[in-house]
């Protein structure tokens, strides 16, 4: 570790300049993204304590985390239960009642707290056999004009660091370069939108003084976040109409049509005119641009005969299609169906994944450069981007979800794509207005009509009571054969000598009257209580934790009919193709946006049987109850993506475009977009960055310098560009 004086550092230092971090805690920070103090100062929180919010012990909730004011009773007392576990106890009392305070492995607080004084304790109350217990709760002592703050920030951590040594590391952080940190929102924005410094911001944030201090510093980011993200698009948009590509001359379709075994809806027969015109039209010079699309439709609208119809103009025309998708399995079904449909029509389609064994990966190495029996069409996972992966003439890249692929291979994909057509692919119904400000920088298509036949998944929205019933409901669809998915938000449980996890969330925090949110159910507790309410059913767990290869085995496992029940979170929202799934069940649905649930949704109803969606929420608040019923009423993906917007503004979209970012250093993350409830407030950044690139395309002028650096820091480093 250096030792160089604290005043002399810079954001772009590397965060072992700091004082406390060697190369243990090092390794650890960068397990988080976190590689200079810039990505420390970056380092958001997740959600934030509201401890000025004291309960007295009467007040409290059992089973949830408040913050009290009480006075020490009795001088805390040491025990050892037995061999590597400590507690350390002592009462606490208010006006209403006395608690028992008790502490798990930590038998230093008993040198810390003294009986006689009054503390703020922040933590879980629990009523248990006639008395108040708060069990490992955090503690700041109250005394004569020290004010505590209100809210407390929770980060996102790794092992050995605590809540406390993170923020005490970024206030650390930010002391030593708060002079040195430049701007990069131009100051008439800022003035005009009456938004706090870069520093001050920062500060607040990460220690705030009030909530409405708070809420002006994340509106700043949030800001800052899209105004960013709307010059980015811009710029890429400017760069991509100087690609150009030889004319497609082939596009008789008539083959293709008549090699399905359906008619196209109007949707995609518009959506394949609409790519036909991308690749034939010339230019002045001869040549046309190449095309940069994404074609958005709902859950079964048909997207893949789409993606295959360009396949098909490319291979008619001599070039190879790559479509790149983010799981195995998943690429195996698409495999499986094109494989057939291109046989038909005289081309070859080829699988690879890190699954495919090593003889065929060198053949198909090879062939993909034309030695050997011509590949037109190869359909893969990341295992696309090697090096190795080499084609004869790629001329057209097609991606299926493409923000669940992560930063480096985005930034890999972008290299391979420069002198190909690219279409991307979303399941994600976005409204008009926002994909065009999102997608600014290509052509968007929308699949806005459904195939006949598709069924309707019957939706209800019930609460905790109905239990006994949900899970009879389940035995009898696993009963008829039919398979159930479960989805909780939460991994596991807080475990009860952890720190406690209630906490308000960033959309609570813009609200005037926050909702409380009901516990989160956990996959993990979940999984346990079915298996103990239901030991008749084969069950599985599935969750993001879980390393790539298990996932796709679960996944397989599932898929095969090899489990009757898959508990997981929302890593299925993509992902398998199970037609004899017939039951979606979705805890805690007021946690989730409403287009998300329609995600979710999907996952049902792609066979013959009867399907079912039960949304379980206990959120007593009247907005929750309103989105949620949307939900029972309405199918139409773009209809409920509508109301997602209205009611919940642009951020849930966001969320879902920046899924399966992992930050890199000076990386660009829309992590505060996404908690962000104001459309008005997105569409000011992106006007104002209309203009402002439409004044200085280059972003050469004096006032713009500091913009232009941070713009060229954020995508180069991290290239948030769809294409």
């Amino acid at each position: 570790m250096a030792d160089r004086p604290l005043l002399s550092l810079s954001p772009d230092d590397a965060v072992t300049r700091l004082k406390g971090v060697g190369p243990a805690r090092a390794a650890c920070l960068q397990r988080l993204g976190i590689f200079t103090l810039r990505d420390l100062l970056f380092h958001f929180p997740r959600a934030y304590e509201n401890r000025g919010d004291i309960k007295t012990l009467l007040q409290g909730t059992d089973g949830l985390c408040a913050a009290f004011r009480l006075t020490v009773q009795s001088v805390p007392r040491v025990a050892r239960p037995r061999r590597g576990m400590t507690l350390t106890t002592m009462r606490a009392s208010d006006e209403t009642g006395t608690a028992e305070i008790v502490f798990f492995n930590q038998e230093y607080v008993a040198g810390q707290i003294e009986a006689g004084r009054t503390y703020r304790f922040w933590g879980r109350l629990q009523y248990r056999r006639g008395h108040y217990q708060i069990s490992t709760p955090a503690f700041e002592p109250i005394l004569p004009g020290v004010a505590l703050p209100d809210l407390v920030p929770r980060y996102p951590l790794c092992e050995n660091l605590s809540q406390k040594a993170m923020h005490t590391l970024i206030c650390d952080a930010l002391a030593a370069v708060r002079d040195k940190l430049d701007d990069p929102l131009p100051e008439h924005l800022r003035l005009g939108e009456q938004f706090p410094t870069l520093s001050v911001a920062l500060e607040q944030i990460h220690s705030p003084t009030d909530k409405q201090s708070l809420r002006a510093a994340l509106r700043r980011m949030m800001y800052e976040e899209l105004f960013c993200m709307a010059i980015g698009i811009a710029r890429s948009k400017r760069e991509n109409s100087d690609l150009r590509m030889p004319v497609f001359t082939k596009t008789d379709m008539t083959p293709f049509l008549q090699a399905l075994t359906f008619s196209l809806t109007r949707a995609q027969a518009r959506t394949v005119g609409e790519i036909c015109r991308d690749v034939s039209l010339p230019g002045e010079d001869g040549m046309t641009a190449a095309m940069r699309r994404i074609l958005i439709g709902d859950v079964g609208s048909g997207k893949t005969v789409c993606a295959e119809a360009a396949a098909f103009l490319a291979a008619q025309n001599g070039k190879q299609t790559a479509l790149m998708v983010p799981t195995a399995i998943l690429a195996e079904q698409h495999y499986a169906e094109c494989k057939p449909l291109f046989a038909r029509l005289g081309y070859t389609v080829e699988l690879l994944t890190g699954a495919t064994p090593q003889k065929e990966k060198r053949q198909i190495y090879e062939r993909l450069q034309g030695n050997g029996p011509r590949i037109d069409m190869i359909i893969g996972t990341h295992a696309l981007l090697q090096d190795k992966v080499v084609f004869d003439d790629l001329g057209l890249i097609i991606t299926d979800e493409q923000h669940r692929f992560g930063v480096a291979q985005r930034a890999t994909l972008k290299e391979k794509s420069q002198l190909c057509h690219l279409l991307v692919m979303s399941a994600t119904p976005i409204p008009r207005t926002l994909a065009l400000s999102m997608y600014g920088d290509l052509a968007v298509s929308r699949l806005d009509e459904m195939p006949p036949g598709r069924q309707i998944t019957d939706t209800y929205v019930v609460d905790e009571s109905y239990r006994d019933r949900l899970n009879a409901f389940i035995r009898k669809n696993a009963a008829e054969g039919g398979q159930i998915y479960v989805v909780c938000p939460s991994i596991e449980q807080p475990d009860e000598t952890e720190e406690p996890a209630d906490e308000v969330e960033m959309s609570d925090l813009f609200s005037l009257t926050p909702e409380g949110r009901p516990p989160l159910k956990s996959v993990v507790a979940y999984a346990e209580q079915l298996r103990r309410a239901c030991p008749q059913l084969r069950v599985l767990l599935l969750h993001g934790q879980m390393k790539n290869a298990e996932k796709e085995a679960v996944m397989q496992a599932f898929a095969r009919g090899e489990a009757d029940v898959l508990v997981s979170t929302t890593v299925i929202e993509v992902g398998v193709n199970v037609p004899n799934a017939s039951l979606m069940i979705v805890e805690n649905a007021e946690r989730f946006g409403l287009s998300q649930l329609h995600q979710l949704r999907g996952r049902v109803g792609r066979g013959k049987r009867k399907s079912y969606c039960v949304l379980v929420s206990d959120s007593k608040g009247e907005a929750a109850r309103e989105r949620l019923s949307i939900m029972h009423k309405c199918h139409d993906g773009y209809r409920i993506a509508e109301q997602d917007l209205l009611m919940r503004g642009p951020g849930d979209f966001f969320a879902a475009v920046d899924a399966g970012n992992v930050r890199q250093s000076g990386g660009f993350s829309l992590r505060l977009a996404s908690a962000c409830d104001d459309t008005e407030l997105m569409q000011r950044a992106f006007a104002a960055a209309g203009r402002l690139v439409k004044a200085d395309p280059a972003l050469s002028l004096p006032e713009h310098a500091t913009l232009q650096k941070e713009i060229e820091r954020i995508f180069t480093l991290d290239d948030k560009t769809v294409s």
